[in-house]
């Protein structure tokens, strides 16, 4: 398990961690603190690997990580804490678990599942996804409205975090994403309190089933 602060830090963290150990994505989970867990299986030399790679992401984003190894994990909690049922935040309007389709709590989880589908189905995934998470929803909407009038970009996911928290993604080239991500941040000041902002370069299948469709 891997909990740390923003939704951007926690994504760039599983996209790092898997690319660094081959670890499976059980579930995402939001808490109530702006910020995520993320928990993963494996193998222990993995998840150690993965451990690791998600703490140095955790330094470069200046955030919290807590993070830790269970081993041979017991029944009884599994099915509720660890690969729990999908839970709905009424007051944040959308689902606060997420878990890769083919997992053991995928059933009834089609909705958030459609970009990521149809992604597949229809295109080839995007070269970099890109994220603006602020605090304050005008900042956010400024930033995004100026990221996609620079380039060409599509905004593909949003995702409330509670306390005002609120990351946009979008995708398209590396370059377009890049351009975008540093237009949509130059129209925070003022408006809001920018959190975070990263490009990812041929983002995981996982973390692009993990993003919440708008």
């Amino acid at each position: 398990m891997i909990e740390m602060r923003t939704l951007t830090a926690s994504m760039v963290a599983l996209d790092t961690a898997q690319k660094a150990s081959g670890v499976a994505v059980v579930q995402v989970e939001q808490n109530d603190l702006a910020g995520t867990c993320i928990k993963l299986a494996g193998d222990p030399g993995a998840l150690e690997a993965a451990v690791e790679a998600a703490r140095e992401v955790a330094a470069m984003f200046r955030v919290d990580c807590t993070a830790s190894i269970i081993r041979n994990p017991d029944d009884e909690p599994w099915g509720l804490t660890i690969d729990g049922p999908r839970d709905y935040a009424g007051l944040l309007e959308s689902y606060i678990v997420y878990t890769p389709a083919g997992s053991r709590g995928d059933a009834g989880r089609q909705d958030t599942q459609d970009m990521a589908e149809t992604s597949r189905k229809t295109t080839s995934p995007p070269a970099a996804i890109g994220f603006i998470e602020t605090q304050g929803y005008t900042a956010v909407i400024e930033a995004i409205d100026t990221a996609c009038k620079s380039g060409n970009v599509q905004v593909i996911g949003r995702e409330k975090l509670g306390g005002g928290y609120i990351t946009v993604i979008i995708q398209g080239d590396v370059a377009a994403v890049e351009a975008a991500v540093e237009a949509g941040k130059a129209k925070v000041d003022g408006l809001g309190n920018l959190i975070a902002s990263h490009v990812i370069a041929r983002p995981s299948e996982d973390v692009l089933q993990l993003i919440p469709k708008p």
